[in-house]
Formats: structure tokens, C-alpha cells, sequence
């Protein structure tokens, strides 16, 4: 989660030109009986509805009509979290990650902690978060967002699930708390925001990054140049939808569908095809967090 949902772009507003994902036998575009739309995903958004006024189906078959076959739901809070995991019991391709965002980590009670360890051992749920520290906003103290992260790190480990990682302008107190607890080993730094200096460091211990829409803003050369320097098999995408729709898009609501984009300023960045972009992409999210890789949509 990360600003202030903008209006959802019409089902198609997403969709990109068939041209440019062409490569590795498949394409992203118009159905054809000789091509096959590429597997992409988007490892975190908000389906839930305190964060979303569009009905999850249409949102989820709009997201599979753009070729996005997998998506994990994210939780903030108990009751989101919960939300979450009936959501992705409920639709295909669609997984939960539970946890108390850092703006609510003044909630983070040990009951709260305890009923959302045992939620985290559904099966829908394949990441535990999102956690980690927002300098920013501090709608929680900082002492209280620290406590909060180092227990939902010693709950990933201890399931073996994925960790997600919320980071703003928290750059070295994170790292000194992953360090110091021994992160999980499959640790992913969500909505990345730190520059490249921060990447040589997650590189360094083999945790994942993953960026959203603002990776194609117009002003985040920052954050280009920072995504440009990602190891291929440490990268991933995602949306944050309904927040950061991605350019040409700011303004409206984002939503999974949306994922394309980012995977097309990741390809351009990286000097791959979109196709391969998005195989990359998914293989390191099914690596990340384990569920089964699905088919190609076609």
C-alpha cells in the first residue's frame, strides 16, 4: 500500500499492442490460434474491499483477460487479512498474504499476532505481510513498527512462507533488522524505492524486488536507474492497485491488469522482449512464493 487510490481504468484501458510481446512462441494481444498470450503476474494488490469499490470478480477477470494468471491479495490489517484469504479460496489464480501493515502496527497485539499466525496456515495464503517500517507517515511509532516486522519475520520463517517488506524512507533501519533476525530466505521488498545502493544490498543477500507503477512515472529516473541494476532472477512486478496506476494511466484506480505495464518498462530497462520479460517475472514469483506455474492463458 502506498498512496492515495486515484479512478479503474475501463477493462481494456490496460490492455497493450500485440506488437512488442511477440517472442518465445507466445503473444500478448488479440487471441490467435498460432500464438499464446505470456503468463504474467502481479505479486501484490488490494482486492479487499475497504481498499477497493470494484467487485473482485470483474477486477480478477479482467486481470486474466490481459493474460495475468496469478495476483496475491494483500492483507494490512486482521480483518483484511482475513478478507484476503476468503478472496483467493474464492478465485482462481488469486492468493492471499496476511499481515499488519506498519501504519497499523500500533494493532500488532500479541491475540492479534496469534489469530494471524494461525490464519496464515490456510492454504491460500503464500506470504505473510505485508510488514516492514514507514518513516514517512509514522502513523505508528517507529518502536512499535520494529516490534511488529521482527515478529512477522519469526512467523515467515517459522511457517517457511515468503515475507513482503514495506519501506519507506526506512531504508537502513530495515536492513539492519533483516539482517539482524536472519531473513526469510525468500524475502521480497515490495513497491522497491530505494536507489541502487540499496540494490547491491538486497542483491547481496538474495532478496527479491519487486516494483509497481511508479517505476514508469515520468520523474522516477531514480527508480529506473535502481531498476535497471536488479538481477533478472531477483526481479519481479507488481501493481499496489488501486494504488500507483502506472503512466499513461495516473488519476484512475489501478488494478492487476495493470501489471503489463510495469512489465513493459521493466523489458525496456533490462533490453529484453515484454515476453520474456513477463517469464522472467512470473518464474521468479512462483520461485518467491511457491505455488504451482500455471499454463500460458490462450
Amino acid at each position: 500500500m502506498s498512496a492515495a487510490p486515484a479512478t479503474p481504468p475501463a477493462g481494456g484501458a490496460h490492455s497493450s499492442d500485440a506488437a512488442g510481446w511477440r517472442g518465445h512462441g507466445r503473444v500478448c494481444g488479440a487471441p490467435s490460434s498460432q500464438a499464446r498470450r505470456p503468463v504474467l503476474t502481479d505479486t501484490h494488490c488490494h482486492l479487499t474491499r475497504a481498499e477497493s469499490d470494484e467487485p473482485v470478480e470483474d477486477v480478477v477477470a479482467r486481470a486474466h483477460a490481459q493474460g495475468v494468471t496469478s495476483m496475491i491479495t494483500v492483507g494490512v490489517d486482521l480483518a483484511s487479512s482475513v478478507e484476503a484469504v476468503q478472496i483467493a479460496s474464492a478465485h482462481a489464480g488469486v492468493h492471499a498474504a496476511v499481515g499488519i501493515h506498519p501504519h497499523n502496527a500500533i494493532e500488532a497485539s500479541d491475540g492479534v499476532l496469534e489469530r494471524l499466525a494461525r490464519l496464515a496456515t490456510a492454504p491460500e495464503a503464500v506470504a505473510i505481510g505485508e510488514t516492514g517500517l514507514d518513516y514517512f507517515h509514522d502513523h505508528s511509532p517507529r518502536m512499535r513498527q520494529e516490534e511488529s516486522l521482527r515478529a512477522h519475520l519469526r512467523l515467515a520463517k517459522e511457517l517457511d512462507h515468503a515475507v513482503i517488506l514495506h519501506n519507506r524512507q526506512a531504508h537502513d533501519d530495515l536492513v539492519r533488522v533483516l539482517l539482524d533476525e536472519t531473513a526469510p530466505p525468500r524475502t521480497v521488498l515490495h513497491c522497491f524505492s530505494g536507489g541502487v545502493d540499496l540494490v547491491q544490498v538486497c542483491a547481496e543477500h538474495g532478496w527479491f524486488m519487486s516494483f509497481a507503477g511508479n517505476v514508469t512515472f515520468p520523474n522516477a529516473d531514480q527508480l529506473r536507474d535502481a531498476a535497471a541494476q536488479v538481477p533478472l532472477e531477483l526481479l519481479l512486478a507488481e501493481t499496489d492497485s488501486p494504488y500507483l496506476s502506472p503512466h499513461p494511466h495516473r488519476g484512475k484506480p489501478n488494478e492487476p491488469a495493470g501489471v503489463r505495464l510495469v512489465v513493459e518498462q521493466l523489458a525496456r530497462l533490462h533490453g529484453v522482449e515484454p515476453a520474456e520479460m513477463a517469464r522472467i517475472t512470473s518464474d521468479n514469483a512462483q520461485r518467491a512464493f511457491g505455488w504451482p506455474q500455471p499454463a500460458a492463458w490462450g
